[in-house]
């Protein structure tokens, strides 16, 4: 079984196995509704079922709960049945290339319990590229019989304000540098980051292909940036706790296991103006507890 990537050329041998469920979470954030599902009908991988960001892997938004909430375990457990994933199931999931949205749903697998699911290594770009099999044919789903194995922690806003005086959880921002540095933001109200994180934008992890760097450099880039931390001290976050998960599926290939989620992430975090906010780099911040950036120093 796969549990972190597979490779094109290992899908490809396994493309109508028994057990396999292959699911296509092409996304587009400036198209959020109707992108994903377009592409998926002009072609796919073979027997893959789509899965849509904002509907089937996050909950209802209510202006305080970030851009993409995390569903309650039930909610999700109910759509992993739906899709056919059961005990002994293959789960093998891809989206237009580096991951980025693929890594949301590999690891809302992982919060259950469920560690038989791998993210399509370079994506549909990769399997395009080299001349794989694609289809228009939509393949129904059979359902099955989804366990919650276990639910692993996660962090939520609370967490995050008691941690900040002692610095006692290690906050990975994986959003890009200049959203960090609250220079620019395209998607939220407020710019800038939680004060103390540490910016480590999912990009990283890559190649100039779109596929993940080997495990080994991973290892010594992450090791950097924990110093003495360990990793069961490191919370992930990015704008809506999506490309986060990126950093966590690195830091698994990299051997760094027992990390944690915010799942609202700044989207989430910037919606309270009591919540403090910081901008620039990060030993040269300004921070404010209105909610509004203040202009770095």
């Amino acid at each position: 079984m796969f549990s972190t990537l597979i490779s094109t050329d290992q899908l490809a041998a396994r493309i109508g196995t028994p057990n396999l469920i292959v699911c296509d979470v092409r996304h587009d954030l400036m198209d959020p509704d109707d992108w994903g599902a377009a592409q998926f009908r002009i072609g796919h991988v073979p027997g893959a079922v789509f899965v849509h960001l904002d509907r089937d892997l996050s909950a209802p938004t209510t202006g305080k709960n970030g851009r993409h909430p995390l569903p309650a375990p039930e909610t999700a457990a109910r759509l992993f049945a739906r899709l056919g994933i059961g005990s002994d199931t293959q789960v093998v999931v891809y989206d237009q290339g580096p991951g980025m949205y693929a890594a949301r749903l590999w690891w809302m697998l992982r919060w259950l319990g469920f560690d038989h699911a791998a993210v399509l290594d370079g994506g549909y770009a990769k399997w395009q590229v080299e001349g794989r099999a694609v289809t228009t044919e939509i393949s129904p789903s059979a359902p099955a019989d989804f366990l919650i194995r276990r639910v692993a922690p996660t962090v939520d806003a609370s967490g995050i304000m008691a941690s900040l005086a002692k610095q006692s959880l290690l906050l990975v921002d994986a959003r890009a540098p200049a959203r960090f540095r609250g220079e620019s933001e395209p998607l939220d109200p407020v710019a800038g980051h939680i004060p103390g994180s540490r910016n480590r934008p999912f990009t990283q992890n890559l190649n100039p292909d779109g596929t993940f760097k080997h495990a080994a450099f991973l290892r010594a880039e992450f090791g950097t940036l924990l110093g003495d931390a360990a990793a069961d001290l490191v919370v992930h976050l990015c704008g809506s706790g999506v490309t986060a998960c990126h950093n966590a599926l690195a830091m698994e290939l990299a051997g760094f296991a027992g990390t944690r989620m915010y799942p609202g992430s700044w989207s989430e975090w910037c919606s309270n103006p009591e919540r403090p906010v910081a901008v620039g780099d990060e030993d040269q911040s300004a921070v404010t507890a209105s909610g509004h950036a203040a202009s770095s120093i």
